[in-house]
């Protein structure tokens, strides 16, 4: 089958989980770069890796690189593209565009200019006056670096955050790719006990229990190439069989979920309904500060709210206290929080983080603070 190059998308501080997921998915990665994961495949594997990939943001078929200083060059290079390999006839296709620190900046003409070029290719090849552009989907993603032009098309649609099962959530929700990251970049695995504390709408929880139960997290939702010529007409039903063959059954797995908000817990519930993991979590509404630990090992992930006025700060500090008071002779406990707080690491005392990722939650820029514990009896 044809070899393509497909590049998984992700959030700063996550391209270490994307590249692990590839890896154990069996992909051979080309190149690894900010937020951009690069790897060979073939159009059946469109399916199969926007079902599978946890952390990513998008999957993105790569059709072109090159380096362009002018607007000719631009042109040129992208009309030299065989688009017509991809895009049908009748295919409708817009034009994405984000330029930095090149020569070329205006992100509305770099639109104009590879869409202009890309529909003079589509002409000459099928032979068309215009363009009917009533056929599938194609959405072009053109980023300029430092006068790199990279031209992408988008097969996933909407992100990959969106499985399907969230539909409420609480305040400033953490996104499901972070959360699966956050779980990914732990110590957790489906024979371990996992705390969250502050788990709000639930989304690490139910990502683990994804994760435990191996269940595909878009299996849910749909994706813009199902409608493609590329991808082999039985591919997207053979990948969707395959996941849901490969799940586990359910209530094995050790996931704890406590807020101090009700609400907060009536909505975790829901959406692990939605999700199908609903028998893998229990979700109790509890205080932090109520919260008794008996068993000397586990994991705690964490992502406590930010705090934005001073009382606010005043209340994390005590929940900081609180967390050290816990766990500070517990060292079988890994402890995982993400937090905007860089302070933190001033209150919880056992040790010092054996490791800080900086990450962005939205645009709101974090650490993913990861203190490891003693690893327990076999």
């Amino acid at each position: 089958m044809e070899q393509i190059t497909l590049i998984a998308t992700a959030t700063f501080g996550l391209e270490t989980a994307v590249k692990n997921e590839l890896t154990q998915l069996g992909y051979d990665i080309t190149h690894v770069s900010n937020g951009r994961i690069e790897f060979s495949a073939t159009p059946a594997d469109i399916p199969h890796t926007n079902l599978w990939l946890r952390c990513a943001d998008r999957v993105m078929l790569k059709m072109g690189e090159f380096t362009a200083v002018t607007f000719d060059e631009l042109f040129e290079q992208t009309k030299a593209i065989p688009w017509e390999t991809l895009i049908t006839a009748e295919g409708q296709f817009t034009v994405n565009a984000r330029a930095a620190k090149s020569t070329l900046l205006s992100d509305r003409s770099v639109q104009s200019i590879v869409k202009k070029a890309v529909a003079d290719r589509l002409q000459t090849a099928y032979e068309l006056d215009w363009l009917p552009e009533t056929g599938a989907a194609f959405t072009i993603d053109v980023t300029i670096f430092q006068d790199v032009v990279l031209l992408a098309v988008d097969t996933s649609g909407d992100g990959l955050h969106k499985r399907g099962y969230r539909q409420e959530a609480g305040e400033a929700p953490l996104k499901e790719t972070m959360a699966a990251g956050l779980v990914a970049l732990s110590f957790w695995n489906r024979e371990r006990l996992l705390l969250d504390p502050f788990c709000g709408a639930g989304t690490i929880l139910i990502e683990a229990a994804l994760m435990g139960r191996n269940i595909a997290p878009g299996l849910q939702r749909s994706f813009a190439a199902e409608e493609w010529p590329l991808v082999p007409a039985n591919a997207w039903y053979l990948a969707r069989r395959a996941a849901q063959e490969a799940q586990y059954p359910p209530g094995e797995l050790q996931l704890l979920g406590t807020d101090i908000d009700q609400a907060s817990i009536d909505i975790a519930r829901r959406n692990a309904t939605r999700a199908g993991v609903a028998d893998d979590i229990v979700f109790e509404q509890k205080d932090v500060h109520d919260l008794w630990i008996d068993q000397q090992y586990g994991i705690l992930i964490g992502n406590p709210p930010y705090g934005q006025r001073v009382g606010d700060f005043r209340e994390l500090n005590q929940v900081y206290i609180t967390l050290n008071k816990m766990f500070r002779k517990k060292m079988g406990w890994s402890i995982y929080i993400l937090t905007a707080d860089k302070k933190f690491p001033h209150y919880f005392k056992r040790s010092r983080p054996n490791r800080t990722r900086k990450m962005y939650n939205g645009r709101i820029e974090v650490n993913y603070y990861q203190y490891y514990g003693e690893k327990p009896d076999s």
